[in-house]
């Protein structure tokens, strides 16, 4: 191969320009921002994925469930290791009051 004449520049360019874009292509097959020409990021909007913001979304009210189920079994917890740590004669008095 000759190492002279415009057939070289041109084959370096198409080789950059086809580099930048299968680069591109997996930054936005994973969702990374795009560079364009001059090296920058675009930045992406909201409106971009809307399966993200579902899930996000889906996300976000399965912790508030989850922290709501936490909470109450944290104070079924304090419950029980009171009911342990309880002096035996304490307990007996309270199940006689009960009955």
């Amino acid at each position: 191969m000759l190492f002279e004449g415009p057939a070289f520049i041109v084959a370096i360019v198409a080789i950059c320009t086809g580099g930048w874009l299968i680069n591109n292509w997996i930054r936005a097959k994973h969702g990374y921002p795009l560079e364009d020409e001059w090296g920058g990021k675009s930045a992406l909007t909201d409106g971009d994925y809307p399966e993200v913001d579902r899930k996000v979304h889906l996300l976000t009210s399965e912790n508030e469930q989850l922290t709501g189920k936490l909470s109450r079994l944290e104070e079924r917890v304090a419950v029980l290791e009171r009911i342990a740590t309880d002096k035996a004669s304490r307990l007996s008095q309270e199940i006689e009051n009960l009955r």
